[in-house]
């Protein structure tokens, strides 16, 4: 059984600069990292629709802006329906004893983040240097660092 994820990069600018939303993974026998908000999308859920539910699950938050959604096609065949959208990064477990496939979407939320989730705590907005900080003492989730990594690189290239 494949599981697949969605998962958000959540942004906002501060007077301070640019935030990401991170939270502490909260489940028994697992380690407490920090993580990016999402999880998996029910059966013939669209991706979109699980990260909005996701992250409201999670965070408290109401996305309100999904990059990439308003360009996104859905197509009918004979008997289905799908839809292609551009993410901003996908990974897959390559070996491991859960076989999984994500895909992470930058995103902008509303609202205040509530301190407790589903299998979250210490929910809440980082700056940027922080999380680097999070990163490099190892208290970041493996399966989001890549990503945020990436996000980090993209980042430092434009300013």
């Amino acid at each position: 059984m494949i599981h697949v994820n969605v998962r958000g990069l959540v942004v906002r600018e501060s007077e301070n600069g640019k935030q990401l939303m991170i939270q502490l993974r909260k489940r028994v026998g697992e380690p407490e990292v920090y993580e990016l908000p999402g999880g998996r999308i029910n059966e013939y859920e669209k991706m979109v629709d699980g990260l909005r539910r996701e992250i409201m699950e999670e965070t408290g938050l109401k996305v309100k802006r999904i990059q990439g959604e308003q360009d996104s096609v859905i197509t009918t065949g004979s008997g289905f329906s799908m839809e292609c959208i551009k993410p901003y990064a996908s990974y897959q477990t390559i070996e491991g004893p859960v076989d999984s496939f994500g895909v992470y979407f930058l995103c902008e939320a509303e609202g205040e983040p509530q301190r407790e989730g589903d299998d979250s705590g210490d929910v809440h907005w980082e700056g940027l240097d922080e999380v680097r900080k999070l990163i490099d003492e190892k208290r970041f989730s493996e399966i989001d660092l890549p990503v945020v990594l990436m996000f980090l690189s993209d980042e430092n290239k434009m300013t």
